[in-house]
């Protein structure tokens, strides 16, 4: 992986990392259907990138855009959750924070291609 790809990579995986704890305290009412929704958006946004790194051609553009769309869906989710309590609003700071770094990081990663 190129330097830029591989702290794209990073910066995802350590979100997820951060992510998974928080999900596991999700109400299991609730956990079922958001926390797996959560994890499973994450996992793609992470595997995405992998796969984005190994192509080369105008498919990876076309990744790389679904990575985007799905780091809003993201967005969406984790604002939902801080909104049913699920999480403090210093963790929804933290997690926007962070959301907002790898999108940005998408964003030149996408206009270098």
């Amino acid at each position: 992986m190129g330097a830029e790809k591989l702290i794209i990579f990073q910066k995802i995986y350590d979100f997820l990392l951060w992510l998974y704890p928080l999900i596991n305290r999700i109400p299991k009412s609730h956990r079922l259907v958001l926390g797996k929704h959560l994890e499973e958006l994450g996992l793609k946004i992470l595997l995405s990138s992998v796969q984005a790194n190994k192509i080369r051609d105008n498919t990876r553009k076309v990744i790389q855009l679904q990575m985007s769309d799905q780091l809003d869906e993201l967005r969406i989710l984790i604002r939902l959750t801080k909104d049913l309590h699920f999480m403090s609003i210093i963790q929804y700071k933290h997690a926007a924070e962070k959301i907002n770094e790898i999108g940005k990081i998408l964003y030149g990663w996408t206009n270098l291609n």
